[in-house]
């Protein structure tokens, strides 16, 4: 069985309209498919840009604490400093220990 050339042709013909049917269609499930990996992107990436604003405010609200904690600690240094400044100046209890012997001792003799 031979084929003539008008025949060949036609059969030439419809295989190509058929790829190209084909190449349309899958031309289509593709831009299908872009469309929904689209979409999924964007929602994600709102999604994060989302959490980045929530992220932004919780270390906004701990600067704010640390900035008060280091002034908390700043006063407290102050007011340690002073108070050590003060026991230097106090007496301690060996020492007004031994100052209560001599003022008896010394008491002692004076009453003599």
């Amino acid at each position: 069985m031979e084929i003539t050339k008008k025949e060949l042709k036609e059969i030439l013909e419809s295989q190509r309209k058929e790829y190209q049917d084909y190449l349309k269609d899958q031309e289509k499930r593709y831009q299908d498919y872009l469309g929904v990996v689209s979409e999924d992107s964007k929602s994600q990436v709102k999604l994060v840009a989302e959490q980045h604003g929530s992220i932004i405010e919780i270390l906004n609200s701990h600067t704010e604490v640390i900035a008060s904690i280091k002034e908390d600690i700043e006063i407290m240094k102050v007011d340690i400093e002073f108070i050590k400044n003060s026991l230097k100046k106090k007496v301690d209890i060996e020492e007004f220990s031994a100052l209560e012997k001599r003022v008896l001792i010394l008491e002692k003799k004076n009453s003599k």
